[in-house]
């Protein structure tokens, strides 16, 4: 497999330095992308290059994922409108721990010649001094080439500290020392890391007179301009406890027709002819959505699991069933992915003492909790029969008791086919 030419044609490409395809092509090469171990987790915008590692060694190649423990405590400008906040070591350390347990999902990290490595640039930077970098590698790069880089020329107006000036110097050196110590020989990374990519392929040459080469990513942007990987609640984690599978999943199958035939391509492992029969599939029926069902079933079983997957499947279709089927969908529903299922649903709270002694549903549908306007309107929707209490349908005659509560905590009110409301006992 041509690694450039896979990633090419998946939309993965947006730079590449001359030679690069060559040397991927001459023999089996090393090559590295660094992680940012701000957080103890990585989020779907990392995905990009996770896969990008991934489709290199399904290529034959021996990829190197660097978390930057040392960069963490300078912090890299690239993007960044203000300084960042610098970690401590302890907080690294963990973050650094965590990352590479979620690398570990997509990469081999034990498969001979070309298996996965994971590096940390705290371990090379921590016994060397000021004076030494200054004179061994500052003195190779000049003020004026630091200066003609984006990441340092957005920023002259705002202001930026010595610190976050010098970090294309650091990591231009984590490929200086990877190239000399590991045989690396690429550096690949999003479109923003360019110009860091760059200053390292100088170090390679000027200070070993080294061959270095880089490719980088295009930074993915959705259709209606919003960014990608973004959420009202946030980051799309990759850590189930920061983004739960159920929100993982909604992410993916709520992606526009659009955006999905972008995302299938870059973010799932299916060759060009799969992925040309599903886009043809979904042309013919676009409502059925098959583009992003399959690409939302792909990654959230990579990310997470199939029974995840299933669960998520399972609760996205509760809202739409009917009848003793979702009567029992519910019952089964763990606490954590019903709350996710009706975050946002207006809500009321009513003592836990007040429902086990029974509440009666017209008190209940309106002056308990106002989720209707008064207790005649609820008469009247009972009356219609277009008000059920956990998905079964209901009369006048129903008492609201502690059975009722899913999970020992809600009870799910709801009017029509979309009107919910939710009880809380507390």
């Amino acid at each position: 497999m041509n690694f450039i030419e896979e990633i090419r044609w998946r939309g993965m490409i947006h730079d590449v330095m001359p030679g690069t395809e060559e040397q991927f092509a001459k023999e089996v090469t090393s090559a590295y992308i660094g992680f940012d171990p701000t957080g103890d987790s990585l989020h779907i915008g990392s995905l990009v290059q996770i896969m990008i590692l991934v489709h290199l060694q399904k290529a034959g190649h021996k990829p190197f994922a660097l978390v930057g423990g040392a960069t963490g405590m300078v912090g890299d400008p690239s993007g960044k409108s203000t300084e960042r906040n610098l970690l401590d070591e302890e907080t690294l350390n963990h973050n650094v721990a965590c990352i590479k347990k979620q690398l570990e999902q997509f990469l081999d990290f034990d498969c001979g010649e070309n298996a996965a490595e994971m590096v940390n640039n705290y371990d090379w930077f921590k016994g060397m001094n000021f004076l030494d970098f200054i004179r061994d590698v500052g003195k190779h790069i000049s003020i004026n080439y630091m200066l003609a880089k984006d990441s340092v020329k957005s920023r002259m107006d705002t202001g930026m500290s010595f610190t976050e000036f010098s970090y294309q110097l650091v990591q231009g050196y984590d490929f200086y020392w990877l190239n000399k110590n590991k045989n690396c020989k690429v550096q690949l990374g999003g479109s923003d890391q360019w110009g860091n990519i760059v200053t390292g392929t100088e170090l390679i040459r000027r200070l070993g007179g080294g061959e270095a080469f880089a490719c980088t990513t295009p930074l993915i942007s959705k259709a209606d301009g919003s960014k990608f990987g973004k959420t009202e609640g946030g980051n799309v984690w990759l850590d189930k406890t920061k983004t739960s599978p159920y929100k993982f999943y909604q992410y993916w199958i709520n992606a526009s027709d659009e955006d999905a035939a972008n995302y299938i391509r870059i973010f799932t492992l299916k060759d060009k002819e799969e992925i040309e029969a599903l886009e043809a599939e979904h042309k013919e029926a676009p409502h059925l959505r098959i583009l992003q069902r399959q690409l939302a079933m792909d990654i959230t079983i990579r990310v997470h699991s199939k029974e995840d997957y299933e669960a998520a499947i399972n609760a996205s279709e509760i809202l739409f069933m009917k009848g003793d089927e979702a009567v029992e969908g519910l019952k089964n529903m763990s606490k954590q992915i019903f709350e996710d299922v009706f975050e946002g649903v207006p809500q009321a709270e009513i003592a836990l003492s007040e429902i086990e002694d029974g509440i009666n549903i017209v008190d209940a549908l309106g002056t308990k909790t106002n989720f209707l306007s008064s207790n005649g309107e609820a008469r009247r929707a009972l009356k219609e029969n277009s008000i059920s209490v956990n998905k079964a349908k209901i009369g006048e005659d129903k008492v609201l008791t502690k059975d009722d509560l899913i999970n020992g905590k809600y009870i799910l009110l709801q009017r029509g086919k979309k009107n919910y409301f939710l009880v809380k006992a507390v």
